[in-house]
């Protein structure tokens, strides 16, 4: 099974895929239910233990670990 990590990179690389229809879902302490979640059109850089995000005029950087759930298209593909 691949980690959230590899599956990111595999959305992010592959050509097949449209990045931009990934939804991650990933904790966010303060938010409601302390779960937030981010699509991939918001996603700046995938790097080796966080990705990067772009909110309302600031960047936001979450590791890999507070990940907790990917979907493509509505269809959940990994999840914690």
């Amino acid at each position: 099974m691949l980690t959230s990590h590899e599956l990111l990179l595999k959305f992010w690389h592959d050509p097949r895929y449209v990045f931009s229809e990934i939804q991650v879902e990933y904790v966010d302490r303060g938010a409601p239910g302390d779960r937030s979640t981010v699509s991939g059109r918001d996603i700046r850089i995938l790097d080796a233990y966080y990705f990067e995000i772009a909110m309302d005029q600031r960047v936001k950087y979450i590791p890999y670990h507070r990940i907790r759930k990917l979907r493509y298209e509505g269809i959940t593909l990994w999840e914690r």
